[in-house]
């Protein structure tokens, strides 16, 4: 997803010849066109990895979107991109505030948490909220974020923060977006038990605390960056270096990902920066109404909870200016 308030970032290009090398001494160039510069390589953006569950420390580059991503940590462990539910940055643990979403911090650290224990768990729908919080990891597993304290999911001590969902009744889930499942789970009938097969992330040394640097050596193909960048992973086009948010941007982005999480069931910072860029540009409810219709017409957003979108925005921008 793009993120809100940030701008696309190039390595300037440049080449060190300009008009007139070569000519001979006292004879004026006629003028005409400069020539075209010679593009300078691009710096190597490289980042570093390990398997939450413990391995060897990897190295991975170029790559633009998190299923290309995905597969460069799987071609360095010798394993299928599709053992991998999700990665965090700069921590082994499977902590949900450190999710690697469509954007890398420069000097994070890439940790992989892959398939582990598979599980069945029977559920009966007493309330027509489940307690959880979905949201996926871009590549085909949705899992869960959250768990409300009190609700149904609370009550079964198998399901945990982290674990992917993979089916319900026994119906592959498996390629399915976030919302998608969370509508799935909330149009199922009340009081009529349901089965959800779960993967677990594969953990290990949970002792070992979390990491904030990359311990890089001095030799070694580092990371160009002034620590206020991040590299934007797109589903198209070649990924670019983009500034942080304005606080205001990450006040709005962080109210409406509360939002989603009160409407819908999920959480996506991606999907609630992308609405907070779209909330900028539209004067008027009915212009963010329609702006989010084109772009997100999939998730068939309330007229409601787009009004609430938009005060939330507003709000944030208030309170900042």
């Amino acid at each position: 997803m793009q993120r809100a308030g940030r701008h696309g970032q190039r390595p300037p290009e440049g080449g060190p010849m300009e008009n007139g090398v070569g000519q001979e001494p006292g004879t004026p160039e006629p003028p005409g066109p400069a020539a075209p510069r010679a593009p300078r390589s691009r710096p190597r953006l490289v980042f570093h990895t390990q398997l939450a569950h413990g391995s060897p420390t990897g190295r991975i580059e170029g790559f633009t979107n998190v299923k290309e991503l995905y597969a460069k940590i799987a071609e360095v462990f010798d394993i299928s991109p599709t053992e991998i539910l999700f990665c965090t940055l700069n921590t082994h643990k499977v902590d949900m505030q450190k999710l690697l979403g469509g954007q890398i911090g420069l000097e994070d650290f890439i940790f992989a948490h892959v398939r582990g224990e598979t599980k069945e768990v029977e559920v009966t729908k007493t309330e027509d909220a489940l307690g959880l919080t979905i949201t996926d990891n871009g590549a085909g597993y949705a899992f869960i974020k959250r768990i409300k304290e009190g609700s149904i999911i609370n009550r079964l001590q198998t399901v945990c923060v982290g674990d992917s969902i993979e089916a319900i009744n026994d119906h592959t889930i498996v390629g399915c977006r976030h919302y998608e499942v969370a509508r799935m789970l909330r149009e199922l009938p009340r009081a009529q038990p349901f089965t959800l097969r779960l993967v677990q992330p594969k953990k290990a040394f949970d002792m070992i605390g979390q990491r904030t640097r990359t311990g890089k050596s001095p030799g070694e193909g580092r990371v160009v960056a002034s620590g206020k960048e991040t590299l934007r992973l797109r589903t198209q086009g070649p990924a670019v270096l983009e500034e942080e948010p304005s606080p205001s941007e990450e006040e709005a982005a962080r109210r409406v990902d509360d939002l989603l999480e009160s409407y819908m069931g999920i959480r996506d910072s991606e999907l609630a920066s992308t609405m907070v860029e779209a909330a900028k540009g539209s004067p008027s409810v009915a212009q963010l109404a329609q702006g989010l219709d084109s772009v997100l017409g999939e998730f068939a957003f309330p007229q409601e909870f787009v009004a609430e979108v938009w005060a939330a925005v507003c709000h944030a921008k208030g309170n900042k200016e």
